[in-house]
């Protein structure tokens, strides 16, 4: 099926969702009026946006598996629609949004949330590109997902995330950066404002998927706990391009989560990472600075030596892999 005809469907999925889902029809309208405003961290653009219906997920204990997982059909409201993809998962709308149009894309199975099988960034990269106006993201276990007992991607409408724009300018990108690349594209790695990032940039599908594959398998070589890699990833289609944003991570949550004095609620996730920061408390978003999101990205994400080893490894897999 053609990327029209999934815009085409989720549209009318949402009309549908706004027009007989009480949940989402005040939770989007509550989005519609969200206080914006935007920090500066030197030539990157960071957006804050107070957002009381995050505090579940900022809150949510990873470990509770006491209730129903409300990504299985079981245990989602019966007003709750999808679309079936590929066979393999469902998309719907979320009903406590970050973006005017947010989609939770879950896996039919109940299966844990792990990148580890090479077809999960092959559908990465076909949602992305049957989605088109959207960024589909992954939250790694450990790093946002608030449901990592289920797999799923999420997508959020594209030109909110500041980031995508940042790192989609060659003048980020000058050679010296670049890990390795040809006519197709390049993977390539840089810091931007305490974020460790490596950056795929290809017109050539499989050739994004072996990068990525490439990166993963290095991670995974400096790991030292042997689960998956912490990390936050996203994706989107440009035209013919391909574009894969992965950030490593070295922390699920700062030092200063919580509520009260002197804490901060926020659980950094790909959203975040993209340099929009959905914050559920008044005071939070009212208080929080420039030099507080860098020292909370400086804090969750790697540092330069673990990237350094991460490169190392990088370099010397297979330059082509079975996918």
């Amino acid at each position: 099926m053609t990327a029209e005809d999934y815009s085409g469907r989720v549209d009318e999925l949402f009309e549908r969702q706004l027009r007989d889902w009480d949940t989402v029809r005040d939770n989007y309208a509550a989005l519609d009026g969200a206080c914006l405003r935007t920090l500066e961290l030197d030539d990157a653009l960071i957006v804050l946006q107070h957002n009381p219906e995050r505090r579940r997920s900022a809150a949510a204990r990873l470990d509770d598996t006491s209730q129903p997982c409300f990504l299985c059909r079981d245990g989602q409201p019966a007003e709750q629609e999808a679309i079936v993809w590929a066979d393999r998962y469902k998309i719907q709308v979320n009903p406590y949004p970050i973006f005017p149009r947010h989609l939770t894309i879950a896996s039919l199975d109940h299966v844990a949330q792990s990148l580890a099988s090479p077809t999960r960034i092959a559908d990465m990269l076909a949602l992305a590109r049957a989605l088109p106006q959207y960024v589909v993201f992954y939250n790694g276990a450990d790093c946002g997902a608030s449901a990592p007992h289920h797999f799923h991607f999420q997508a959020g409408i594209k030109g909110l995330m500041p980031l995508c724009d940042e790192v989609s300018d060659p003048v980020m990108w000058p050679y010296e950066t670049h890990l390795e690349g040809n006519r197709t594209g390049f993977v390539g790695c840089t810091r931007c404002q305490g974020r460790l990032l490596f950056y795929i940039h290809t017109n050539n599908e499989p050739q994004a998927a072996i990068y990525f594959a490439r990166l993963y398998i290095a991670m995974l070589g400096v790991n030292e706990h042997g689960r998956e890699p912490s990390l936050n990833l996203l994706c989107w289609v440009d035209g013919d391009d391909y574009h894969l944003l992965l950030v490593p991570r070295a922390k699920h949550r700062p030092a200063c989560f919580g509520t009260g004095r002197g804490k901060l609620l926020v659980s950094p996730a790909s959203v975040e990472m993209g340099g929009l920061w959905a914050l559920p408390v008044q005071d939070d978003y009212d208080t929080l600075t420039a030099q507080q999101v860098s020292d909370i990205y400086n804090e969750v994400c790697i540092d330069n030596a673990t990237a350094v080893a991460i490169i190392d490894h990088f370099l010397t897999t297979e330059k082509t892999l079975p996918l």
